[in-house]
């Protein structure tokens, strides 16, 4: 039941955060961000990586670990990067912002495929989701949108990644292929990561505060 309620959890711990916070970016957040960035990694290279390669061969699971990489470029480029922190979107745009909502909720659905009753991913996107959600929040909150808009937002964004774990984990004709999903979402996972890491420092550059936080993600991955 864990593996279907803590991502759950995490988008309501990061709403709260983000309300908290008066709708504003806070260190804590910046570095709760390069905290799951490095922790995703570490367990996506540490538990989900062997267990990809184990059970595709080589070369497969390369391929498909590239195309999650180039499909998460495409739901950035469509989400312009709000859930890392970007404000390039349109804030002040009455719309319904249908594009973004698409993105993020298909990487949302993928996470949830490598989620299983045996393994630790499911940390691994719960330390994910918390920032990210505090992120979407936030730029929801600042954002025209009407308080029914960003509630029914939030909602759907939070029921996507259980969604993916239902069906990865009760449909037959998934879970034949759910290994080269799962070598998608390393591809996703690997490219999401690497981008908190090197882009929620101010102009690239690592201070000892977010060095600390990632190794600490680090080791906090190798212990699970």
């Amino acid at each position: 039941m864990s593996t279907y309620l803590l991502p759950v959890f995490a988008i309501i711990i990061g709403a709260f955060i983000a309300f908290v916070t008066k709708k504003q970016r806070s260190i804590g957040t910046k570095l709760l961000l390069s905290f799951s960035g490095a922790f995703l990694l570490a367990l996506t290279l540490f538990d989900l990586l062997p267990e990809v390669y184990h059970q595709i061969e080589a070369k497969q699971t390369g391929f498909f670990i590239m195309c999650g990489i180039l499909l998460q470029i495409i739901l950035e480029f469509l989400s312009q990067g709000v859930e890392h922190g970007h404000e390039h979107a349109h804030k002040e745009d009455k719309k319904f912002p249908w594009v973004l909502f698409v993105s993020i909720c298909i990487h949302s659905f993928l996470e949830g495929f490598p989620i299983h009753h045996h393994n630790d991913m499911v940390y691994a996107v719960l330390i994910h989701k918390i920032p990210i959600a505090t992120l979407i929040t936030t730029f929801l909150l600042q954002s025209q949108y009407s308080k029914i808009q960003i509630f029914g937002f939030l909602v759907v964004f939070m029921l996507m990644t259980p969604l993916g774990t239902f069906i990865s984990n009760n449909m037959v004709l998934i879970t034949e292929y759910v290994d080269y999903v799962n070598a998608i979402v390393i591809g996703i996972f690997l490219h999401i990561a690497t981008t908190i890491l090197f882009e929620t420092g101010e102009d690239h550059k690592f201070n000892l505060s977010k060095l600390v936080v990632i190794c600490f993600g680090v080791f906090i991955a190798n212990l699970i």
